[in-house]
């Protein structure tokens, strides 16, 4: 296959689970956001020496690479095979600030960067469907059995009101304020955390089974203030959802705290996003200087990084 460009890059970006974490594994929905403020870069330059890697997770030789990498490599070479060739005399640079394991979609994201920036090396075209399969090559190997959601969320522009074995329903939020996410620097315990809650949900001495009920009923509440632009509405439906995450046992105390202190500077709402148990929180407010504010307390109280998203206005 002839190489049409020495150099080609690809583009993803993170994701966020605004509300139904947890909840969406019961069969219940979530909404998940794209989130621009983090995102990843991935350039492939064409180089006569042996295929070399320059990213946060490792630099050297593709060969070399460790086994945490043998998703995106199982995912080059199958593209590679794609074009009749192997991935040989390539220089790929990854340049990603979307933190792993934090519950923001980064494996996938890189994922599809990689795919992108290699049919644009190839220069060919890449439709969704072949997009979907190579980028769940590599999600299969990191996650086992992925809903498929981070993938959709992290190509699109669009919000997914997401029900599990129903597929995804793509809409706009565009709400007159901001997102304010705030890293923990703990990894989430996804895993852990998404089987507790099933033993929960199983007992029945427990309230589990309605609180996640009551989350998904929370869900669709959230996606009707989101088509109202009522981000007050929005807010106290966070801190409610908040409330009963806790209860499930899936935040912790930096969570909690993070939570209470965005909510003492200010914010309409905020809650945990994600598996849990670590990874990031988000919090939401109506004003920019509101916003910098939460943003700033949080960083005081701890986190190790923070991010102002517009949503929209």
């Amino acid at each position: 296959m002839k190489v049409l460009s020495n150099t080609a890059s690809g583009y993803a970006h993170g994701k966020i689970i605004l509300i139904g974490e947890h909840a969406v594994v019961h069969n219940e929905p979530a909404i998940a956001i794209p989130f621009t403020s983090a995102n990843v870069q991935v350039t492939i330059e064409h180089t006569l020496g042996e295929s070399t890697m320059d990213s946060i997770y490792h630099t050297g030789k593709l060969a070399d690479a460790p086994k945490t990498l043998n998703n995106l490599i199982k995912t080059l070479k199958a593209v590679c095979l794609h074009f009749g060739t192997t991935p040989d005399n390539m220089d790929i640079k990854i340049n990603s600030n979307i933190p792993a394991e934090r519950g923001m979609g980064s494996s996938a994201a890189v994922a599809t960067a990689l795919v992108r920036a290699l049919f644009n090396y190839f220069d060919a075209e890449l439709t969704d469907e072949l997009l979907n399969d190579f980028v769940s090559i590599s999600e299969m190997i990191a996650h086992g059995n992925p809903s498929g959601l981070d993938a959709k969320v992290v190509r699109s522009e669009e919000s997914v009101y997401f029900v599990k074995n129903q597929g995804a329903e793509f809409f706009k939020v565009e709400l007159p304020g901001y997102l304010i996410v705030a890293d923990t620097g703990q990894h989430g315990e996804t895993g852990e955390a998404v089987m507790d809650v099933g033993r929960l949900v199983a007992d029945v001495k427990t309230q589990a089974k309605t609180m996640i009920s009551e989350l998904g009923g929370l869900t669709t509440q959230a996606r009707k203030m989101i088509e109202n632009r009522d981000i007050n509405g929005l807010g106290e439906i966070l801190t409610e959802a908040q409330l009963r995450l806790e209860k499930l046992t899936v935040s912790n105390e930096t969570l909690n705290l993070f939570v209470n202190t965005a909510n003492r500077h200010g914010a309409l709402g905020a809650k945990l996003t994600g598996g849990g148990r670590g990874g990031c929180m988000i919090a939401l407010a109506d004003l920019p200087k509101t916003a910098e504010n939460i943003a700033q307390a949080l960083l005081d109280a701890g986190a190790v990084d923070v991010w102002i998203h517009s949503l929209g206005d």
